[in-house]
């Protein structure tokens, strides 16, 4: 391995890569991902159909990721005395039935009792899969290969948003579902063949993530995140009204505009995991460094050239695409005796992010539009690269050192 901010320390280690397992669990993150966004392209024939509001069936999306916050923390201690193997398929099972339930809701309340189950499997799923990729590989290949889990994402999103709703039209949002869930029986199928099994090491109970909390520069990293994520859905909420209102682009620039992030987001998280084989902090800070400086080059040149604006939209996508696989890759580093509590402390912290986002963006763009949200996301941004950059730990601290180790980079 290249770079010189790790070394192995991690619990459990694999003498070959175990990459058909890879593969499957990146099915499961494009069947949770998809399934999690369907009902924002679904939202109009939902609401009809079950006879509420479109604000009601919004809550559909809105309530899987409380949910999600939720399992994220408590799963790992809910699940530790069981086989990681048992628990994966479990989710997998869970989002079956979240999908069938959906497809089958008669009202609201039948709804959003799919949408909880869906919260449960992904949050559990998300906690559990950085630790997961650290016992299927070995360490020189746990970049890569949450580099493959991650692409799962643009994929899903893509997917969800475009045949979502084309799909939607042709045979009704119900049959999209339960497409979905024979994606998502698929899934299952998979795991179930090439997952191995992978006995809990150790008795993890809920104090473990307080623990985890304490080690020096996780707390750092953890605000790191929170600035990170919270930067980008401000201003990935608010990318419609400026592609319109600021670039003036009619539908079909706005829709290949979008196609190129999607696109350019599946690269950048390719790329990511060569990028973290060579240097891990460069990554964590070099990201949101472009994001950041993108966002105000929007602010402040936006509207200038239509080409312009698509192109830092789509170079934003490539730079967010490394995002999710350099901090998962930071906790199997940082804690990798506790890689499963610290992996649902991210889990919680990205979904806290991204409603903070919509509300932060959702502030600024009252009082001072659509460019007042590019400055401001960009502004967070910067502030989480600096962090990054003066505060992040990228090497371990063992367990117990946490109140005698003074927070550094190293």
């Amino acid at each position: 391995m290249t770079t010189n901010d790790s070394h192995d320390t991690r619990p459990t280690g694999a003498s070959r890569g175990a990459w058909s397992a890879v593969f499957s669990l990146t099915l499961g993150v494009f069947s949770l991902v998809m399934a999690e966004f369907l009902p924002a392209s679904l939202l109009t024939p939902m609401a009809d159909s079950l006879a509420i509001s479109e604000g009601q069936a919004g809550q559909a999306v809105t309530v899987t990721a409380v949910v999600a916050l939720l399992s994220g923390l408590l799963v790992t201690s809910a699940t530790q005395r069981l086989d990681r193997r048992h628990v994966l398929l479990g989710f997998s099972g869970l989002m079956i039935a979240a999908n069938l339930l959906v497809a089958y809701s008669p009202d609201l309340i039948w709804l959003l009792a799919g949408r909880v189950l869906l919260g449960v499997a992904l949050g559990g799923f998300w906690a559990l899969s950085a630790a997961t990729v650290m016992r299927l590989v070995p360490e020189h290949d746990v970049p890569r290969a949450l580099s493959l889990l991650f692409t799962g994402v643009p994929i899903a999103t893509i997917s969800a948003a475009a045949l979502g709703s084309y799909l939607g039209d042709l045979v009704g949002w119900r049959n999209v579902f339960l497409l979905a869930t024979a994606i998502s029986v698929a899934t299952l199928i998979f795991q179930y063949v090439t997952l191995p099994s992978m006995t809990p090491e150790r008795p993890t109970p809920l104090g473990t993530l307080v623990s985890v909390m304490k080690r020096p520069g996780m707390m750092v990293g953890i605000v790191a995140i929170l600035l990170v994520f919270c930067g980008h859905f401000a201003f990935f909420t608010y990318i419609r009204p400026f592609l319109e209102g600021v670039s003036h682009m009619g539908i079909n620039a706005l829709s290949s505009t979008l196609l190129a992030f999607g696109v350019a987001n599946f690269v950048g998280t390719l790329a990511a995991g060569y990028l973290l084989e060579r240097s891990l902090r460069l990554t964590l800070v070099l990201m949101p460094l472009i994001m950041g400086s993108l966002g105000w080059l929007l602010a402040t040149l936006g509207g200038f050239s239509l080409g312009t604006d698509a192109l830092m939209v789509a170079l934003w996508g490539f730079a967010f695409g490394a995002v999710p696989v350099a901090w998962s890759t930071w906790i199997t580093r940082v804690v990798p005796d506790e890689a499963e509590s610290g992996g649902g402390l991210i889990v919680a912290s990205i979904q806290l992010a991204i409603a903070l986002g919509a509300a932060v963006g959702g502030v600024v763009f009252g009082i001072g539009g659509v460019l007042a949200v590019c400055a401001t996301a960009g502004t967070l941004l910067l502030v989480a690269a600096a962090l990054v950059l003066a505060g992040v730990r990228t090497r371990p601290v063992p367990a117990g050192e946490g109140d005698t180790v003074v927070a550094s980079c190293q």
